[in-house]
C-alpha cells in the first residue's frame, strides 16, 4: 500500500497502485482539471505515471515552469502531427522547447510559407478539439528503427542508430501520429490551445553544414490566450526596437553580404563603441588594470596546449604559413598567459590584472548570425586575474563588485545570477574544481546574493558566475561571467615565485562584464528602443536657428559645447524649425536646442527633450553644465529647466 507524502507534508494512504491523475482528483477536482504532469520523488512524470511505492508527490499544472515546458513540448508534437497530415511525405526530425516556445525540423520538399502555417495552425486546432490522448509506449531499439524505417521517417531512424543498443525506447501516440520522445507530456492535445506558429527558417540536419538543409518551423505556446495574447504583444514590441532596423534608421552600423557576421560601424554607432570603451577603460585603470593588446594569430600548438584545439577548432578560422598552422583566436586567455609568462613573476607582483579590448573570430554557422547579437567578428571587454590562492577569495569579490557597479551605470537593475558547475569533459582534477566551485559559491554567498546552479554548464576549464540582465520587455541577456581557473596557467607554463623561494603555478581568473562590445550595445539598442541615456548618445545635443539670422550664434554655440566635452551638431538648413525638430526627435537626439531672436539678445537657448518636454531657456553656461552633470552622474542627474 503505497503512502504518498505531499509537498505541504500531508500524507496519502491508497490500497494499491495509483497514478497521478488518481492522486490529483483526489485532492480536490479543480486540481485533477488543471493537473498536466507530476513530479514523483522529484522526476517529471506524466499523469498516467503509476506510483506502485511509498514517494513524495507534487501535481504539476500550466503554472508551473514545468507545466508549461509541458505544454510547449506537447504542442510541437501537436505541430509535428498536422504537419504530417497536411503534407504528404513529410518526415519529422527533432522538435524541443526553447525559450517562450518550440520547433521542430522538417524535411519537405519544397519551402513552407506563412499562408503553410496558417493552414498548419488551422489543423492544430482542430486536433486540440479532438482531444486525442497522449499515450506512452516503450519498445526495444532495434525495433524502433525498423519502426520508423517502415514509417518512411529515415531522420528518426538515424537518431534511434546513434543510442546505445541495450537502451528501451519510449514513445508517445496522439491519434495517427506517433514519435520517439523521453516525455513526459499532457493527458490530452485537448490541453492546449493557445499557441501561435511564428515563423520559418533553415536548419541543417544535426546543425552540421555539411549534411542538407531542413525546415524548423517556431512557434510559441502558453497557458491561456491572455498570456499568448501578451507575448505577441511582447514581440511586436521587439520588431520595433530590433537592433537591426535601428541601426539602420539611426545610421549607426550596417552589414555586407561580402563580411557575413562582420559589422560596419557608421560614425554614430562608432561614437557608442568608443564610450563604452572609454567607459571600461576608466573602470578598470580604477582597479588597477593594466590594458594590453595580443596578436590575432598564433601557433596551433599553443591552442592545443591550452585546450582550446580540441573544443573550439570547428568554430576556429585556420591558415597555414609556411606550413606551420595557425588559428585566428577566438578568446583572448592564451595570450594573456603568454604576457604573464614575460620576466619571472614573484608573490609581490600578484595579483596581476591584465585587460584588453580583444578583437577574436568564431566560425558561426551562417543561420545563427543575427546583427550584433551572434557576430563572427567581435570584441571583448576582456580580463584576466593572476592570483594566489589565498588572494582568490578578494578579488572575485571585487570582480562581483566591479560588474554589478557596471550594469547598474547602463541602467540594468534587474538581474539575476547562476553558478554554472563542472562539465562531464573538463580538464583539470576533482580536487581543483571542487576549489573552484567553492570560491566562486564562498563569493556569493558573502555578498549576500541570491543564484542558481547550473550543474554541466561551466567551462571545461573552471566554473564560472554568470549575470543575466533582463532589458524592459523582460528578456533575458547572458552577458558577464566571472570564471575560476586551476589549469589553463599550468598547462602553459605559468610560474611565480612564492614567500619561500618555490615555483607556484598561479590562479586564473577569467572575467568579461559586457561580454561582446558589439552585443552589449545591442541590447542596448533595443532596450532604450534606440533612445539612449544622454552619456552613451551618439549626438547628445542639436543645435537649431529659426532663421539665417541666427546662424552665427548656433555655430558659436556649437564650438562652445564642443569645448566642453559634449558631442553637439548643429542644423542651419533652410527648413521650417518644426521640421527640423521632428527629424531630430526621430533620430532620438536627447536635447534640441533652438536659437531663434530673443534667445540671441538673451545668450540664451530654447530648450527640449525628444520626449517633447518643455524645458524653456537658459543661459549656454547652465546648459554645459547641466548636459556634463548628466554624462558624469550616468543620467541619474537630468537637465532641468529653469
Amino acid at each position: 500500500m503505497p503512502v504518498v507524502t505531499l509537498p505541504d507534508g500531508s500524507r496519502r494512504e491508497y490500497d494499491g497502485p495509483v497514478s497521478v491523475a488518481t492522486i490529483a482528483a483526489d485532492i480536490g477536482r479543480g486540481l485533477a482539471r488543471a493537473a498536466v504532469g507530476g513530479r514523483v520523488d522529484g522526476e517529471l512524470v506524466d499523469t498516467s505515471y503509476v506510483v506502485d511505492e511509498d514517494a513524495t508527490v507534487e501535481i504539476v499544472t500550466p503554472k508551473d515552469d514545468d507545466g508549461l515546458h509541458m505544454i510547449r513540448h506537447s504542442t510541437a508534437h501537436l505541430m509535428a502531427q498536422a504537419v504530417k497530415q497536411l503534407y504528404h511525405g513529410a518526415q519529422v526530425t527533432i522538435g524541443p522547447v526553447i525559450d517562450d516556445g518550440f520547433y521542430y525540423d522538417f524535411a519537405y520538399e519544397r519551402t513552407f510559407t506563412p499562408e503553410d502555417l496558417e493552414k498548419i495552425e488551422a489543423r492544430m486546432q482542430e486536433l486540440v478539439e479532438a482531444d486525442y490522448p497522449l499515450e506512452r509506449s516503450v519498445m526495444p531499439r532495434d525495433e524502433a528503427i525498423r519502426f520508423f524505417e517502415e514509417m518512411g521517417e529515415a531522420y528518426k531512424a538515424e537518431i534511434i542508430r546513434d543510442i546505445p543498443e541495450d537502451e528501451e525506447l519510449s514513445l508517445y501516440r496522439q491519434g495517427d501520429f506517433i514519435d520517439l520522445c523521453r516525455g513526459p507530456h499532457v493527458p490530452s492535445t485537448g490541453r492546449l490551445g493557445a499557441f501561435k506558429l511564428t515563423k520559418v527558417a533553415g536548419a541543417y540536419w544535426r546543425g552540421d553544414s555539411n549534411n542538407e538543409m531542413l525546415q524548423r518551423i517556431y512557434g510559441t505556446a502558453w497557458p491561456d490566450r491572455k498570456q499568448l495574447k501578451q507575448y505577441l504583444q511582447r514581440l511586436e514590441e521587439a520588431a520595433k526596437r530590433d537592433h537591426r532596423r535601428l541601426g539602420r534608421q539611426l545610421g549607426l552600423f550596417h552589414f555586407e553580404e561580402d563580411a557575413p557576421g562582420m559589422v560596419y560601424w557608421h560614425d554614430r554607432g562608432w561614437r557608442i563603441y568608443r564610450v563604452l570603451e572609454d567607459y571600461m577603460r576608466g573602470l578598470q585603470n580604477e582597479y588597477g588594470y593594466e590594458e594590453v593588446h595580443t596578436p590575432q594569430i598564433l601557433d596551433r600548438q599553443l591552442w592545443e596546449k591550452s585546450g582550446h584545439w580540441e573544443k573550439f577548432r570547428d568554430n576556429m578560422y585556420s591558415t597555414e604559413i609556411e606550413d606551420q598552422d595557425y588559428a585566428i583566436k577566438p578568446m583572448n586567455c592564451p595570450g594573456h598567459v603568454q604576457l604573464f609568462k614575460q620576466g619571472l613573476k614573484s608573490y609581490r607582483d600578484l595579483p596581476l590584472k591584465i585587460a584588453e579590448f580583444g578583437v577574436v573570430h568564431r566560425n558561426e554557422a551562417s543561420g545563427t548570425l543575427h546583427g550584433l547579437m551572434r557576430a563572427r567578428r567581435f570584441t571583448q571587454d576582456d580580463a584576466h586575474v593572476f592570483c594566489t590562492e589565498g588572494q582568490l577569495q578578494g578579488e572575485i569579490a571585487e570582480l562581483i563588485e566591479m560588474t554589478l557597479r557596471v550594469y547598474a551605470d547602463f541602467g540594468f537593475d534587474d538581474l539575476s545570477i547562476a553558478l554554472s558547475l563542472r562539465p562531464e569533459v573538463r580538464v583539470g582534477s576533482d580536487d581543483a574544481w571542487d576549489r573552484a566551485e567553492a570560491a566562486l559559491a564562498e563569493a556569493l554567498d558573502r555578498k549576500g546574493l541570491d543564484y542558481r546552479t547550473q550543474p554541466g554548464e561551466g567551462a571545461f576549464y573552471g566554473p564560472k558566475i554568470e549575470f543575466v540582465l533582463h532589458d524592459c520587455l523582460g528578456r533575458s541577456w547572458q552577458c558577464g561571467t566571472i570564471q575560476v581557473d586551476f589549469s589553463m596557467p599550468g598547462r602553459l607554463g605559468a610560474e611565480y615565485v612564492d614567500e619561500s623561494g618555490d615555483k607556484r603555478v598561479p590562479v586564473m581568473i577569467h572575467r568579461a562584464i559586457l561580454g561582446s562590445m558589439e552585443r552589449f550595445i545591442g541590447i542596448l539598442i533595443e532596450h532604450y528602443e534606440g533612445r539612449m541615456p544622454t552619456w552613451l548618445a551618439p549626438v547628445q545635443a542639436v543645435v537649431m536657428n529659426i532663421t539665417d539670422r541666427q546662424a552665427e550664434r548656433v555655430q558659436e554655440i556649437e564650438q562652445f559645447l564642443q569645448k566642453q566635452g559634449i558631442r553637439v551638431a548643429s542644423d542651419l538648413r533652410n527648413e521650417k524649425i518644426g521640421y527640423k525638430i521632428r527629424e531630430h526627435t526621430l533620430q532620438r537626439v536627447p536635447y534640441l536646442l533652438v536659437v531663434g531672436d530673443r534667445e540671441v539678445e538673451e545668450g540664451s537657448v530654447a530648450v527640449r527633450t525628444r520626449d517633447g518636454i518643455d524645458l524653456g531657456h537658459m543661459p549656454v553656461s547652465d546648459l554645459a553644465a547641466g548636459l556634463t552633470r548628466e554624462e558624469s552622474s550616468r543620467g541619474r542627474h537630468v537637465l532641468e529647466g529653469s
